[in-house]
C-alpha cells in the first residue's frame, strides 16, 4: 500500500512540476515523504524496500538512467535518515527533511557523475542544493501537518527519535 502511495504522489508531483515552471530533473519530494513515514513508524528495511521499488519502478517506467539515478537519490537520502535517528542529540523536523532531500540530491548528483562526465554532472550541483534546501523545507511542512494529523494511537508507534515527536531538537 505504501509503494501504490509512493507512486501516486510520485505521478502526482511530475503532473505539478511543470505548472510550477520547474525542470523536469527538479521534483517536489512528495514520495520521499512516504520513505519517511516507513522509517519512522516501520522498521528500516520497509524503507529500504520502498527505495528499491520506486527505483525499479523508474527503471521500468522510465529506463536504466532514471532507475539508477532514483536508486541512487533513494538510498543515500535513507541513509541520511537512519544516521539522523541514531546520533547522540535529536534533530528538528526541518533539519531532517532538508538533510534528506539534500543528500537525494547529492546521491543522484554522484549517480549522473559515474554516468556522465563529473563536470557536466557538477555544473548542476547549485542548482540541486537550492532546490534541496526549497523541497526540504516543503516536506518539512508537509510531513509535520501528516504526521500531526494522525491519531494518538498511531504516532505511539513512531520511531523514539523521531524529529517530529520531541520537543527539545537542535536547530528546532
Amino acid at each position: 500500500m505504501l509503494f501504490a502511495l509512493a507512486l501516486a504522489l510520485s505521478w502526482l508531483e511530475s503532473c505539478v512540476t511543470p505548472l510550477l515552471g520547474l525542470i523536469p530533473a527538479l521534483k517536489l519530494g512528495l514520495s520521499n515523504i512516504v520513505v519517511m513515514y516507513a522509517i519512522l513508524f516501520l522498521h528500516t528495511r520497509t524503507a529500504v524496500l520502498l527505495v528499491v521499488l520506486k527505483a525499479a519502478f523508474a527503471f521500468l517506467t522510465r529506463g536504466v538512467t532514471a532507475g539508477f539515478l532514483s536508486g541512487c537519490g533513494g538510498l543515500v537520502s535513507l541513509l541520511v535518515f537512519v544516521i539522523l535517528l541514531h546520533l547522540p542529540f535529536s534533530v528538528s523536523g526541518y533539519l531532517f527533511c532538508v538533510c534528506g532531500a539534500l543528500a537525494h540530491n547529492l546521491g543522484q548528483l554522484a549517480g549522473a557523475c559515474v554516468l556522465l562526465s563529473s563536470s557536466l554532472a557538477l555544473a548542476y550541483a547549485p542548482v540541486l542544493l537550492v532546490a534541496g534546501i526549497v523541497v526540504g523545507a516543503v516536506s518539512n511542512i508537509l510531513t509535520s501537518a501528516l504526521f500531526k494529523a494522525l491519531p494518538d494511537a498511531l504516532r505511539k508507534g513512531m520511531h523514539k527519535r523521531s524529529p517530529f515527536q520531541s520537543k527539545n531538537k537542535i536547530f528546532s
